[in-house]
């Protein structure tokens, strides 16, 4: 087995390490199937009472997928580019359904496959180091791994500003806005999981060690970004930054204009339909639009620039928002000819 992420029963607990600390815990393809594997294993252990996800080194919890792969493998040209995310969005739809309490502590980082690892389970507990992002349309892709889900369902429109804009939330924005369930500080990090090596009782555990979070400033923003997010078109969610007398809005607005305007479209159509499905429905339009993605342009030029010349200027196709409408969209929601997720 790969030293990438590491398994180990602990007393009750099955604990994981993701244990890619100099690629900030990024995750790869095997990762992903070794963790299935495991937790299907303990799901019919009964010597595991829970689980516990945690990532190696102090930087990050898991920064996303390991994309940079995804982009050297369509340069390769190889084929087979939708294995990756068909793994990992079965494998998220696994932690949603877990028959067993499923603990993350996340301590750094936690971006886009981070959060399909963690956001999912039962229990998301995080530090006062907690950075949390869905950053992809930067990248030209799309909140993924389950985003469809839970974004829409955070309060006051918050997750369709970070699906947009790719907003950081700390701490106290991440518990406030749901995306955590728990607070703690680093500090208690090894105690903690001491006890959860023994306990029965969870919730009492990590209430145990319990931390105030600072105020979220995002929520202080609640109410104005749900005037603006709530807006039915990306058009009328752009009018209202330019106009917002808050400077954030504009600094907003300049933000999403700096993303791939397919990516944005797609994203708030995606918040849009989300909200009406159910977590194996959005599984499945996921899987439909990243098929679509890994045929076009955008995402591996958003990786090109990003992460490989590193110039931090991608050419987008199209490079306007007001380019992109029903036409463009339409084929990232169509049933894929190689069939759709394969979710119950």
């Amino acid at each position: 087995m790969s030293d990438d992420i590491l398994f180990e029963q602990r007393g009750a607990a099955g604990f994981v390490t993701l244990n890619r600390p100099k690629a900030l815990n990024a995750l790869n393809h095997g990762m992903v199937t070794a963790l299935a594997r495991q937790l299907t294993a303990w799901a019919g252990d009964d010597g595991i009472r829970h689980v516990v996800i945690c990532g190696e080194g102090e930087k990050a919890f898991c920064a996303g997928g390991d994309i940079r792969s995804i982009y050297d493998a369509r340069m390769a040209g190889e084929t087979g580019l939708a294995d990756f995310f068909r793994d990992e969005y079965l494998l998220n739809a696994q932690i949603k359904s877990y028959p067993k309490p499923y603990v993350s502590l996340i301590d750094g980082i936690v971006m886009g496959g981070g959060v399909g690892v963690s956001v999912h389970g039962s229990h998301r507990v995080g530090t006062e180091n907690t950075m949390f992002a869905m950053p992809e349309t930067g990248i030209g892709f799309f909140p993924d791994v389950g985003g469809t889900w839970f974004l829409p369902r955070m309060p006051k429109a918050t997750g369709t500003y970070c699906a947009m804009s790719a907003g950081r939330l700390k701490q106290g924005d991440a518990l406030e806005t749901g995306v955590l369930t728990h607070a703690t500080s680093r500090r208690c990090l090894p105690a903690l999981k001491a006890a959860l090596e023994e306990t029965d009782d969870i919730d009492a555990a990590l209430n145990a060690f319990h931390v105030d979070p600072e105020p979220s400033d995002l929520m202080a923003r609640a109410d104005l970004i749900e005037g603006i997010f709530t807006a039915p078109t990306v058009a009328e969610v752009m009018r209202r930054l330019d106009s917002c007398e808050d400077p954030w809005g504009q600094k907003v607005a300049a933000g999403i204009r700096s993303k791939s305007p397919t990516s944005v479209h797609l994203a708030f159509e995606q918040m849009q339909r989300g909200a009406r499905l159910d977590f194996n429905g959005c599984m499945r339009l996921e899987y439909r639009i990243v098929t679509k993605i890994l045929e076009g342009h955008d995402f591996f030029e958003g990786v090109r620039a990003l992460l490989v010349d590193k110039d931090q200027a991608p050419k987008w196709q199209p490079d306007r928002l007001d380019q992109i409408d029903e036409t463009v969209l339409a084929p990232y929601f169509e049933e894929p000819a190689s069939g759709d997720l394969p979710l119950k």
